[in-house]
């Protein structure tokens, strides 16, 4: 069609010939272009600050509230270099955001700086930078955000910070109670970072379980022989519950009885007041009443468990609990 011009693109070098005399110098004079950009009016450009280590940052500018930005060019592929620049001028400087404006970004840069922006409080902001020609007019400038800071990024950072904790904790949680003097049951095994840990009962697919949330935990016989195996499940949990009046008795007190039809699994639970948000000075005492719990619940339901006609021909037996 006739009116219509072809778009070419300009090698870099031949419109900025040198990064730090050329473009960032350009740069410096023309920051509405890198404002439009990121959508940020920035003012008060400086080139070349020099930091308190003698590091000299490309450009310095403040958006409008007074919030330090660093802008660190290269005119080249991103590298592993320049990403250690932006983090270090960005801490040198106590600056809120960094710019960084490259060539061409290497996918590794482009997830280093989407972490940056969800793991830290500054903001980061990767740029590629172009020049572009139209029949021949002067080449002109095209900075396109590839990575930028946003509300939704943010969410997700704070979201995987409480993950992480909610881990750690949990961890030390069962690294505990493992160390109690009366878990014997479950001396030996790994601490987890789950809401969970389990040992064998010695028949399969019933297990002893600890659970534990940010407020209650629990000590429970849980019951799960695996995928399909939903009407074996309630069987043994059915043949358990025809026992309750004794197994309660045994165990000085009422259980929660959960058949849970419909669902994987069945358990025999008892709830035990607090959980790892509780300060950690009560951790040892919810630890003592969920070990003396799970040991008065197991010496309850184990003679049963030796009896259970099973649905296979396993002759599953309970193994002596260890002492």
């Amino acid at each position: 069609m006739n009116g219509i011009a072809k778009l070419q693109r300009v090698p870099l070098r031949e419109v900025w010939r040198h990064e730090a005399y050329d473009f960032t110098q350009w740069l410096e004079e023309n920051i509405d272009v890198l404002s439009d950009a990121i959508d940020v009016n920035l003012v008060n450009v400086e080139r070349e600050k020099k930091t308190e280590s003698t590091f000299s940052v490309d450009l310095v500018a403040e958006d409008e509230a007074g919030n330090i930005f660093i802008i660190e060019n290269q005119l080249e592929r991103s590298n592993h270099d320049h990403l250690g620049k932006v983090i270090t001028y960005l801490t040198a400087m106590q600056a809120k955001a960094a710019v960084w404006i490259v060539a061409e970004p290497r996918p590794e840069h482009v997830g280093a700086i989407n972490w940056l922006n969800e793991s830290t409080s500054a903001d980061f902001y990767l740029l590629k930078v172009e020049a572009l020609r139209i029949a021949g007019s002067p080449p002109a400038p095209l900075l396109t955000v590839i990575v930028g800071p946003s509300e939704e990024g943010k969410s997700v950072g704070r979201s995987k910070k409480e993950l992480s904790e909610r881990h750690y904790i949990r961890h030390r949680w069962w690294s505990e109670l493992v160390q109690h003097s009366k878990a014997t049951l479950h001396r030996h095994i790994s601490p987890s970072k789950s809401t969970w840990i389990a040992v064998a009962s010695g028949v399969r697919g019933v297990t002893l379980n600890y659970g534990v949330t940010q407020n209650q935990s629990s000590a429970e016989i849980y019951i799960d022989r695996g995928k399909g195996m939903d009407l074996e499940n309630l069987s043994i949990f059915d043949q358990l519950f025809a026992k309750k009046d004794e197994i309660e008795t045994s165990f000085g007190g009422p259980l929660g009885w959960e058949r849970m039809e419909g669902k994987k699994a069945c358990r025999i639970r008892v709830p035990v007041e607090g959980g790892y948000r509780n300060p950690e000075e009560e951790w040892p005492a919810i630890h003592g009443q969920m070990t003396d719990s799970m040991n008065r619940l197991f010496q309850a339901v184990r003679p049963h468990l030796k009896r259970l006609r099973l649905g296979s021909s396993e002759g599953d037996l309970v193994e002596e609990a260890e002492e």
